[in-house]
């Protein structure tokens, strides 16, 4: 039987007694520093928080969205939908990104059903070479 991750968190912290797990993203994959070729895979994790799809705006949710050499925005300020972000508003957790060869700085940001940002809290960049 799976446990949504913020159940886990509250039964692990009422065991622990340590309190609520810590809210946080991270790319799975690629890794900073990696050297990929296009199109390579961009895997999203989040920790203390549920994946839904746009439109929900259930407390402790969101999506993620992917900032080709950008920073993270300002929590409460809208993601633009352009081509410099990338939305995935279905939930998604992973994606093929195709970027010509160069280097980048990638930067997730998690949202909520309004794609408005959580900050820098809920967000992580990496560097990567794609070759």
């Amino acid at each position: 039987m799976k446990i949504p991750f913020a159940a886990a968190c509250i039964l692990a912290s009422a065991l622990v007694s340590s309190g609520a797990c810590a809210q946080s993203v991270s790319f799975a994959e690629p890794v900073d520093g990696a050297t990929v070729s296009s199109p390579f895979k961009v895997k999203f994790a989040v920790a203390g928080m549920d994946v839904k799809p746009a439109g929900d705006m259930t407390a402790n949710t969101g999506h993620h969205h992917l900032i080709i050499n950008g920073d993270s925005l300002k929590a409460g300020e809208s993601i633009p939908f352009d081509e410099k972000h990338m939305h995935f508003g279905k939930g998604q957790t992973e994606a093929e990104v195709k970027l010509p060869p160069g280097q980048y700085k990638l930067t997730m940001q998690f949202a909520n059903g309004a794609h408005q940002s959580y900050g820098a809290p809920l967000s992580k960049s990496i560097n990567i070479t794609v070759k």
